[in-house]
């Protein structure tokens, strides 16, 4: 049985973790529940066109001043590599759709004004599906998509 300083925090960390998760204030939660505006019901679409008219209320055009890189095939739908990045001035969100995962809206970022509108996350696919990247600058949507082939299931596949 290990024992000393290396040990006691490590124990200690543990026991902290395990307490947060008894009173339901895992990590997940805090970040959820500090985050003011968090689009809850839009992350609960299940098709593309829901998801632009609980999070925006307007219709996108596609442009190719939205950059979208995604690999045309992930041997792994749990780990998909994507980044989303663009030239247009007054970004104020960046989203990405999966319309065939269970969830159409895979993730959703929010922009301070001066910020360069750019990222990049690793999402789950449970299939084969087109990726689409929407940008919202100066109140207009701007899209790109992507067909990414999943040869193998992230989703609960």
């Amino acid at each position: 049985m290990q024992s000393g300083p290396t040990h006691q925090i490590e124990a200690t960390r543990r026991a902290t973790l395990r307490l947060l998760t008894m009173l339901g204030l895992g990590v997940a939660g805090t970040a959820r529940a500090a985050a003011p505006g968090w689009p809850e019901d839009a992350f609960r679409q299940k098709t593309e066109a829901d998801v632009l008219r609980v999070l925006y209320g307007k219709q996108l055009e596609v442009s190719a001043k939205v950059t979208l890189e995604a690999p045309e095939i992930a041997e792994n739908g749990a780990v998909v590599p994507i980044s989303v990045s663009t030239a247009l001035a007054g970004v104020t969100t960046i989203s990405i759709l999966v319309p065939e995962n269970p969830y159409a809206l895979a993730a959703s970022y929010k922009f301070a004004e001066g910020t360069m509108p750019s990222i990049g996350c690793r999402l789950k696919m449970a299939k084969t599906s087109n990726v689409v990247a929407i940008v919202e600058a100066d109140g207009k949507l701007y899209a790109a998509s992507k067909e990414v082939k999943v040869t193998l299931g992230g989703c609960g596949g």
